[in-house]
C-alpha cells in the first residue's frame, strides 16, 4: 500500500482528500492540531477502509510543529508517497486591521510549512523516482486579496518552479486551486458568506476527485471546477485596477 500525509486533515478539503484516499486503498498519516478528532477521524476511516491511519498532533504555525512532520517525512522506513500540503486559515479584516502577530502567522502555515515540508518529502520521493506533492492554493492567488492572495499565489509560483526543476525525476507537484468550498474554513475566522451566490460554492468532496485527476494527468495547477476556470479566465483579461477594486469590495466575505 502506498501513504498520503495530509496536513489539516481533520476539516474540509483535508478531510475530504483522507476519506477520498482512504477508500482507495491508501494508509495516511493525519497531521492537524486536535489530537482527539484526529484520533476518532482515524479509526472511522481504518474501521470504514481497512487502511492504517497514523495520528501527528502538530501546530504548523509552530517551528516544532512543522519540524515534527519533516521527521515523519524523512522516515525512510516509512516512505510517504503523496504530500498533501493542505493546512491553512483566513484572517478577518482589511490591511492594518489584522494584527502583524497574525499575519505572520498566516505566511508561516502557508508559505514556510509548505517550503518546508516539500522539501523534506522530495529529497525520499527523488531518491525513490516516484511521488506526489498536492500544494493547496485558491483562486484567490489569481487576484489581489491582500496577505491571503498573497500568500496563495506564493504557493503556486513555489510549486510551479519546484515542479520544472523536477521533470523527469517521477516526482509530480501541483497546486491546487479552488474557489469557495463549504468547509469550516468562514466560519473560524468569523467571516460572513451570506453575500457569497449559491453557485459559487463547491463540495469538498468533489474538488478532491477531480484534484487527484488532474495530478495523474500532469497538472501543475488545478482549478477544479468549470465556473472557475471560466472566472479566472476573465480574471486574466480584466486590467487589474480594475480587478483590485472589484477584490477590495468583496474582501469582507473572506478568501477564496
Amino acid at each position: 500500500m502506498t501513504t498520503a500525509l495530509i496536513t489539516g486533515a481533520t476539516a474540509g478539503i483535508g478531510a475530504a482528500f483522507a476519506r477520498r484516499l482512504a477508500a482507495d486503498g491508501h494508509n495516511l498519516v493525519l497531521v492537524a492540531r486536535d489530537t482527539e478528532r484526529l484520533q476518532d477521524q482515524a479509526t472511522e476511516l481504518h474501521d470504514r477502509h481497512g487502511i492504517e491511519a497514523e495520528v501527528l498532533t502538530a501546530d504548523l504555525s509552530t517551528d516544532h510543529g512543522i519540524a515534527s512532520v519533516e521527521t515523519r517525512l524523512s522516515d525512510r522506513r516509512q516512505p510517504v508517497d503523496l504530500l498533501v500540503n493542505n493546512a491553512g486559515f483566513g484572517n478577518k479584516g482589511r490591511f492594518l486591521d489584522v494584527p502583524m502577530a497574525d499575519e505572520l502567522t498566516m505566511l508561516k502555515v502557508h508559505c514556510e510549512a509548505v517550503l518546508r515540508l516539500t522539501s523534506a518529502a522530495v529529497v525520499g520521493m527523488k531518491a525513490r523516482g516516484r511521488g506526489g506533492i498536492i500544494n493547496v492554493a485558491s483562486t484567490a492567488a489569481f487576484v489581489p486579496r491582500g496577505t491571503y492572495g498573497a500568500s496563495k499565489a506564493w504557493v503556486v509560483q513555489f510549486t510551479q518552479g519546484v515542479a520544472g526543476d523536477l521533470a523527469g525525476s517521477g516526482v509530480r507537484l501541483m497546486a491546487l486551486c479552488p474557489g469557495f468550498v463549504r468547509t469550516e474554513f468562514h466560519e473560524r475566522a468569523g467571516m460572513s458568506t451570506e453575500a457569497i451566490p449559491g453557485w459559487m460554492w463547491l463540495d469538498a468532496d468533489k474538488v478532491v476527485p477531480a484534484a487527484l485527476a488532474d495530478l495523474a494527468r500532469g497538472k501543475v495547477v488545478s482549478v477544479p471546477d468549470p465556473r472557475y476556470k471560466a472566472l479566472m479566465g476573465a480574471a486574466k483579461l480584466t486590467p487589474r485596477g480594475l480587478l483590485g477594486g472589484i477584490t477590495s469590495k468583496t474582501r469582507k466575505y473572506g478568501p477564496q
